[in-house]
C-alpha cells in the first residue's frame, strides 16, 4: 500500500551530529537565497539600456528646430557649413523671440564665441550634402550682453521630477525607455523659473524613483530620497497615452501633480493623427507642463512641505535689492547656473568643446582630460549627444599650458577666443 502521508519535518534534531548537519544545510540554503536576491536587485538596477542622460540644465539660451540644407566639397565640409548656417539662423530666432524684432547680424567669429553647443535633433549626411534639424545653445552671460537680458534670475527651490508614463493602464518611470522620459531629458530647463532636478534613470534610480513611490505619503522616506538627489520637493508630471487602433490616432492625457501628497495642479489633453506624432506631442506637452508649473510657482501653489526641508527657505521679499557692483556674497538663489563657480586659488576655469557621439565618449573624454597633471576638475556642463558638448575644466596654469597638455594626450586642439576645441 502506498502511503500518502507527508514526511514529518524535524525542527529540532535529536543528536548533536544531525543538528550540525541541519545547520549546515540551513546556512547553505540561506546563502543560496542571498545570492539569488542580490542577482535580482543587480538585474533590476543594470538590466537593459533604459537610461537617458538629461541635456544641459544651465541657463543657456536655446534656439531649437532650425532646419538646414547645404552642400559642400565633402561630407565634413557640408556639415560644418550647416552648423555655421544654424548658428546664424539660431541667433536671428533667439533675438526675435526675446526682443520682438530682427537683431544685428553677427559674424561667424563672434557667434563662435557665444555659442556653447550644437544640439543635433535630426540629421542626414550625404557625400556632399547635409540636411538636419538642429538646436543652438548660446552662453547666457555673453549673449545676454548683446540681447540686453539680465543674467540674474529668481528660481524655485530644486524640485525632483518623476515623469510617470502610463500605457495600457500600466504606469512606469524608468523601467524602460519611453517618449515621455526622453522628452523631459531633452527639454532645456535652464530657461525655466523651475529648478528641475532630473535623473538619468540608471543605477539605483529605478529602485528609488518609481511609480509606486509617487503614491506613498510617508515624509521620512521622501526626505531620504530627496536628500539623495539634493531636492526640496517633488514634481510628478503624468502622461497617459491611448491608441485608437494600430496605426490610428492617438490621445494623450497629461496631469501636473506636486508634492508627496500628489496634489493636482492642472491637466490637459492632446491628440495626434498617428503614433509617428508621439515624439512631437511629448515635446510640446513638456513645454506646456513647464508653463503650468511656472504659473503655479507665481501663484504660490508650489510651496515646499516643511516636513521635507528642515531649513527655512529664502523668500522673494527676503532677497537683497539688486545694486551696483559690490563685494558682498551673492545668494545661491540669485546666481544663474551658467556662471562658473570660483576656481581654487592658483587655478582657472576654461571651456573645452569636444565631439560626443554617445555616452561612452563623454565619460572617456572626461576621464582623459581629468587625468592631466594640473587639472583640478573636468565636468560636462552642456551635453549634446551626437553633436558637440561643452566641458568646464579647472586647471592650474594658463590656456597655453592647457592646450599643450591636451596636445600631449593626443588631441588636436583648436583655440578660438576663450574656448578650446579638441578632437582626435
Amino acid at each position: 500500500m502506498i502511503s500518502t502521508a507527508f514526511p514529518r519535518l524535524k525542527f529540532w534534531p535529536a543528536s548533536g551530529a544531525s543538528q550540525r548537519r541541519d545547520w549546515r544545510w540551513a546556512a547553505l540554503l540561506g546563502l543560496f537565497f542571498a545570492i539569488l536576491l542580490v542577482g535580482v536587485v543587480e538585474g533590476q538596477i543594470s538590466r537593459g539600456n533604459r537610461g537617458i542622460t538629461p541635456i544641459n540644465s544651465s541657463g543657456d539660451f536655446l534656439a531649437s528646430g532650425i532646419l538646414v540644407d547645404v552642400t559642400g566639397d565633402n561630407a565634413e565640409d557640408a556639415r560644418e557649413k550647416g552648423w555655421r548656417e544654424a548658428q546664424r539662423k539660431g541667433w536671428a530666432q533667439l533675438y526675435r523671440k526675446l526682443n520682438g524684432s530682427d537683431g544685428p547680424a553677427l559674424g561667424d567669429s563672434v557667434l563662435d564665441g557665444i555659442v556653447t553647443a550644437i544640439v543635433v535633433e535630426q540629421e542626414q549626411i550625404g557625400p556632399r550634402r547635409y540636411v538636419a534639424r538642429l538646436g543652438v545653445q548660446f552662453d547666457r552671460v555673453r549673449a545676454g550682453q548683446i540681447l540686453g537680458v539680465s543674467g540674474r534670475t529668481l528660481r524655485s527651490p530644486p524640485l525632483l521630477v518623476i515623469p510617470v508614463y502610463s500605457i495600457d493602464g500600466i504606469p512606469q518611470v524608468f523601467e524602460q525607455r519611453s517618449a515621455w522620459q526622453r522628452a523631459w531629458a531633452e527639454y532645456n530647463t535652464g530657461q525655466s523659473a523651475i529648478d528641475y532636478v532630473r535623473t538619468a534613470g540608471t543605477g539605483a534610480d529605478t529602485l528609488l524613483i518609481n511609480a509606486g513611490q509617487t503614491g506613498r505619503r510617508g515624509r521620512v522616506w521622501w526626505r531620504v530620497i530627496l536628500d539623495q538627489y539634493g531636492a526640496a520637493d517633488v514634481l510628478t508630471p503624468i502622461a497617459r497615452v491611448e491608441y485608437s487602433y494600430p496605426g490610428g490616432p492617438i490621445k494623450g492625457t497629461f496631469t501636473a501633480r506636486f508634492g508627496p501628497d500628489s496634489k493636482l495642479i492642472s491637466s490637459f489633453t492632446m491628440t495626434g493623427p498617428s503614433p509617428a506624432a508621439l515624439p512631437d506631442m511629448m515635446e510640446k506637452a513638456v513645454a506646456r507642463m513647464d508653463r503650468i508649473y511656472i504659473d503655479a510657482l507665481a501663484a504660490g501653489t508650489l510651496k515646499t512641505d516643511h516636513y521635507l526641508v528642515l531649513e527655512k527657505p529664502v523668500e522673494k521679499e527676503d532677497l537683497p535689492e539688486e545694486t551696483a557692483t559690490t563685494d558682498t556674497e551673492v545668494m545661491p538663489s540669485e546666481t544663474d547656473a551658467s556662471v562658473p563657480t570660483t576656481a581654487p586659488a592658483g587655478a582657472q576655469s576654461y571651456t573645452v568643446q569636444y565631439n560626443s557621439p554617445d555616452v561612452e565618449s563623454v565619460t572617456a573624454t572626461e576621464r582623459a582630460v581629468g587625468g592631466i597633471a594640473g587639472v583640478q576638475s573636468a565636468s560636462t556642463t552642456s551635453l549634446a549627444l551626437g553633436g558637440t558638448s561643452v566641458m568646464r575644466v579647472t586647471f592650474r596654469g594658463d590656456m597655453a599650458a592647457l592646450k599643450a597638455a591636451l596636445a600631449a594626450r593626443g588631441y588636436t586642439v583648436q583655440e578660438g577666443g576663450n574656448t578650446l576645441r579638441i578632437s582626435r
